[in-house]
């Protein structure tokens, strides 16, 4: 009993699963000591929106598998699926031509810009700006508006192909990127007048969720979240791949690993990205988007309807897939939470024998309770909006 004769006790608080600022489901057990985080009481739960992903491979085709990939960080899922394909042409031993890795890193970096005006715009949201919300949105769904017009669809894509891009940048395409770009450019300049020096904004992330670069690195954090604490690790420039060395562009990088830091980079990034775009749209040279190997890639449109033995090979191609050698890969890129990897394993047959995924959001929660220890509860919000957790990459 203490001194002055009151007793004092903890409390226990569940944090979701249905909440509205977890963004997913995704349930926290969290003891407080008035409106202290004292820490976790039990691990937190996930696997809400586990849906069996990596399972399913096993009894899907190569490219059926695509589809999966739409279902992870649907914020982005062109990240996945570029990521996940090229995986699966490292098993194959196989490149797709130049202009399709130029309308890769394009439709790459686009998906990254809206990944980060969702993310930056939500946490703002959830710390009580609303109005860069809707400024990123409209500019995430003029994103969209491009997907849509590319391949038909908006949220879940299926963007990218085995060995080519199904179909390639025609004027209209162009012309809207380039009109979004040109418009995103004044909306970064307004979030940085109305956040950046923003005495609210800053009290709310400054010296919120701080994790070292030695921790970071423990804890096996990439992307935004580890650049922000200090380490210049992008894989767009440590591991090149598509057509990254050719273009030129800066690592944001933060020295504080809180969470004002977390979105520094995530704007910066953003304006990286369009310069990343408007290089590739500048460099993009002319010629095919598809390799020229019935065995990995499907007949044209125009040859299933009008020749009977492309209309056979199609179907063959669908009913058996393609005849991977056998081996095992592991393929990463930088996707816009960090490293997402894809680890293949294959043993012949119509269907890979393992597909493993490395998700980024499973290693940031992971340390989700060393960064809101001691804080107050309201900074739980903050700090889990800066991790950017997409409860469909982490569950899978």
């Amino acid at each position: 009993m203490p001194e002055n004769g009151l007793r004092t006790e903890t409390m226990v608080l569940n944090f979701g699963p249905s909440h509205p600022a977890t963004h997913g489901i995704i349930h926290l057990k969290l003891e407080l000591d008035g409106e202290t985080v004292v820490g976790f009481v039990e691990e937190p739960t996930i696997g809400y929106l586990h849906r069996g992903m990596e399972k399913l491979a096993e009894n899907m085709t190569f490219h059926q598998w695509i589809t999966m990939t739409d279902r992870m960080n649907y914020v982005s899922a062109p990240l996945n699926n570029i990521g996940y394909t090229l995986a699966v042409e490292k098993l194959l031993g196989v490149e797709a031509p130049k202009r399709a890795q130029y309308i890769r890193v394009i439709l790459s970096e686009l998906s990254r810009i809206a990944d980060h005006l969702v993310c930056v715009g939500i946490n703002a949201v959830d710390l009580g700006a609303f109005t860069p919300f809707l400024w990123g949105f409209q500019q995430r769904e003029m994103i969209y508006d491009i997907f849509e017009k590319y391949i038909g669809a908006r949220l879940t894509t299926t963007i990218s192909r085995i060995g080519e891009m199904r179909y390639d940048f025609d004027k209209d395409i162009i012309y809207m990127i380039k009109c979004v770009l040109d418009e995103l450019e004044p909306v970064i300049a307004e979030w940085d007048q109305l956040l950046t020096r923003n005495r609210i904004w800053i009290d709310r992330t400054r010296d919120v969720g701080v994790i070292s670069k030695e921790d970071a690195l423990d804890w096996g954090f990439t992307g935004p979240c580890l650049r922000a604490a200090g380490v210049p690790w992008d894989l767009r420039i440590e591991e090149p791949y598509l057509v990254y060395n050719e273009l030129d562009f800066d690592i944001p990088v933060g020295t504080q690993g809180d969470v004002y830091d977390r979105y520094l980079v995530r704007v910066e990034e953003i304006r990286q990205s369009m310069k990343i775009v408007r290089q590739a749209l500048e460099k993009m040279p002319e010629g095919p988007i598809r390799i020229e190997d019935s065995t990995v890639v499907l007949p044209k449109h125009e040859e299933i309807y009008n020749k009977m033995e492309s209309m056979i090979a199609d179907f063959k191609f669908v009913m058996h897939g393609i005849r991977a050698p056998e081996g095992e890969v592991y393929g990463r890129t930088e996707a816009a939470n960090g490293e997402l990897g894809f680890y293949i394993v294959h043993k012949g047959g119509r269907s890979p024998y393992k597909i493993h995924v490395r998700p980024p959001c499973f290693y940031l929660y992971s340390a989700f309770e060393k960064l809101i220890k001691g804080r107050m509860i309201a900074d739980v919000i903050s700090v889990m909006g800066s991790l950017n957790i997409i409860a469909g990459e982490l569950d899978r």
